[in-house]
């Protein structure tokens, strides 16, 4: 027994020892504690551990939970970070009731980032019979400045978008206005639905969709459509309807409408696919942004950083305290290369029929056209377009949403001016040499079956190069080809750029020579040379091409946007004299050959027809493209070419040169 009580005195004896040698809370370390509570947004238990009694007398746990957590989402704060220096001197706690630290608090905001300085005061107060250091706390650590009753505000200022312009500055997309037409519900008479359904192409039951939206109260204006400032007749016409009204907002316009439509593209709601993708760089459910075209490829460009402001305001004042302030940032205007006028020239003469055209200058590269055929209003899409008129358009056959020019064809007989080129430079053509062909077909020998390659004029028997051109001899290239060899003609067009992503700042499909890049069999070399087998170019490269033939051998990287620096893509692919005997030769097939409907008076026209046949096999009937690449001697800064779907019931190529002449006859 007595040793049982001289055990439990050791035991208390050490416990109070233990006790003894226990360090007493220093507030440095609990500040550290609360700081790290605060990085880790514990706001609950900063809350019940670590404020004072006066603070907690003043702001119940809900002014400071709640408040910190619907600010830090509400103004999009992130990356918060909070630290605060200890004392450089070691301090005698144990006699102090007081303790203050120098704080720093920064933190990412919607509007910029925010940092500043704080003096945080610890006070020494006993809590469940421990005493312990507490934060003075206020609503200034939540925000720089901010009071008790203060209201946070956030102000936003809508970037404008750039514009897209011409090369002689005329707008191309530009920030303008529209019409808003809509319904004010008390003063609408329901009996007019009909009719305004009617006028502004609106289901009944989309305008009562709009009618029936949670937020909408009787006196409130609830937009139906927006339209046009050129259709001010329409809204006039509307605004007699009982409860209804107009006022003019901002809109995107495309001046040219259809005519640069593909060009352009047009702007819409970013959706929420985009979004997810998008969200880190500042878009918004509300943004709108570059859906095709232009307005997509150079969205980074055009788009701007709309203006943040947060602010303090206080209960008796009209003024105002900045928290943060990111400044507005409009988005940068874009020149193209693009002569609008001639864009609208060249489609006002394609318009009727699926087709593409460019228009380049061979010397500089320059678009001058990017044109697709048949086109939609991109105004209609900006403003709102109907269900049915969308389907409309995706119904059509012609396909007048799809975007032409970047998509590669078969280039048909155009090839013949590119066939010959690498022929010529390669050495293994010799223009003065004479093939001997009679008749309409060839083939090679009887390893060849039943597969013959078709000429369209046999008046020729004895051809050459320029006879060849003139009157588009597919034998002659057929023959040209074979003799050349897979790999030399391989090599000559991977000279010109086949195989290889096409340097332009706005997207082009690559030109192929073949599906997987080879010709094993002679058939398909044979077809190949005169532009048919799996041989593809885009409307782009083509003209780029031709422009290299025209340009001395040197070939222009094509490019779209005037502060980019003329740079030559593939050089001395013919030599001068090479060139000029091409080119020669190209003015023969307007003046002499297969092109002549191509003459216009006062102009030189010297180019290149193609008919590509799209057909299952030979012996079979399909469709047809037609081809022409021209230029106008005369005035050699300019390479058009232009290929139109369907021609096989209007003349094949023949229709498109016809086509490419009407622009001619109209251009200065």
């Amino acid at each position: 027994m007595v040793k049982k009580i001289m055990l439990l005195c050791l035991f208390a004896a050490l416990s109070l020892m233990v006790a003894g040698c226990q360090e007493k809370p220093q507030p440095d370390d609990r500040l550290q504690d609360y700081v790290d509570l605060w990085n880790k947004g514990k706001f609950d238990r900063m809350f019940s551990d670590f404020i004072n009694a006066s603070s907690k007398d003043t702001y119940t746990k809900e002014d400071f939970v709640t408040r910190y957590t619907d600010i830090y989402k509400d103004l999009e704060v992130k990356d918060v970070k909070i630290s605060f220096e200890k004392p450089e001197k070691e301090v005698d706690w144990d006699n102090e009731s007081k303790a203050g630290f120098p704080m720093t608090i920064s933190f990412k905001t919607l509007a910029g980032d925010v940092s500043y300085e704080k003096d945080v005061t610890m006070t020494k107060e006993k809590k469940d019979d421990d005493e312990n250091w507490f934060v003075n706390w206020d609503p200034s650590f939540i925000l720089p400045d901010m009071e008790k009753g203060d209201k946070i505000g956030v102000e936003s200022i809508s970037a404008k978008r750039g514009e897209i312009l011409d090369r002689n500055q005329q707008p191309l997309a530009t920030n303008g206005e529209a019409f808003e037409l809509g319904i004010v519900p008390k003063e609408f008479n329901e009996n007019d639905l009909s009719k305004l359904s009617s006028l502004l192409d609106v289901s009944p039951e989309q305008i009562k969709s709009k009618l029936d939206a949670s937020w909408v109260k009787p006196d409130y204006f609830v937009p139906i459509k927006k339209i046009a400032l050129k259709e001010r007749p329409l809204a006039l016409e509307v605004i007699e309807l009982d409860g209804l009204y107009s006022k003019r907002v901002p809109a995107r316009e495309y001046p040219y409408g259809e005519a640069t439509a593909h060009l352009t593209g047009y702007i819409g709601k970013i959706n929420a696919e985009k979004l997810e993708k998008l969200k880190d760089k500042g878009y918004t459910a509300q943004s709108l942004l570059g859906v095709s075209g232009s307005e997509q490829v150079y969205e980074d460009q055009l788009r701007g950083k709309d203006g943040q402001r947060i602010y303090l305001k206080k209960p008796d004042s009209e003024d105002t305290v900045t928290v943060a302030e990111q400044p507005v940032q409009d988005g940068e205007n874009i020149t193209l290369t693009i002569d609008a006028e001639m864009q609208k020239k060249i489609y006002t003469q394609m318009k009727d029929e699926p087709g593409t055209a460019t228009a380049l200058n061979p010397q500089t590269g320059e678009a001058l056209a990017l044109v697709s055929t048949p086109a939609y209003d991109p105004n209609e899409f900006v403003l709102g377009i109907s269900s049915e008129k969308y389907q409309k358009l995706t119904d059509n056959p012609k396909k007048p949403l799809r975007n032409r020019f970047p998509l590669t064809y078969s280039p048909g007989s155009t090839m013949k001016g590119i066939t010959a080129s690498v022929g010529l430079r390669s050495g293994k053509l010799d223009p003065a040499k004479i093939y001997d062909i009679k008749g309409k077909t060839w083939k090679k020998d009887e390893s060849w079956g039943n597969y013959k390659v078709v000429r369209v004029f046999d008046n020729e028997s004895r051809v050459d190069l320029e006879s060849a051109l003139k009157f588009s001899d597919n034998i002659y290239f057929a023959r040209v080809g074979l003799e050349m060899g897979a790999d030399a003609f391989i090599a000559g067009l991977k000279d010109f750029g086949f195989e290889e992503e096409i340097p332009m700042s706005y997207p082009i499909y690559e030109s192929q020579v073949s599906n997987d890049g080879s010709i094993s069999k002679e058939v398909q070399l044979a077809d190949s040379a005169f532009g048919q087998g799996e041989v593809l170019m885009s409307i782009v490269h083509l003209a780029s091409a031709y422009g290299g033939i025209i340009n001395d051998g040197n070939m222009m990287e094509p490019r779209l946007l005037m502060d980019e620096e003329p740079k030559v893509w593939k050089k001395d692919l013919l030599t001068k004299k090479q060139a000029d005997m091409m080119k020669t030769n190209l003015r023969k097939v307007v003046s002499e050959g297969i092109a002549g409907k191509a003459s216009v008076d006062g102009k030189a026209i010297a180019g290149k027809t193609g008919t590509a046949e799209i057909k299952s096999e030979q012996g079979t009937t399909g469709t047809e493209n037609g081809l022409f690449v021209s230029y106008d001697q005369n005035d050699p800064t300019m390479v058009l070419a232009m290929l139109l779907e369907n021609v096989q019931d209007k003349g094949g190529s023949t229709h498109t040169v016809q086509v490419a002449k009407k622009f001619y006859d109209t251009w200065k």
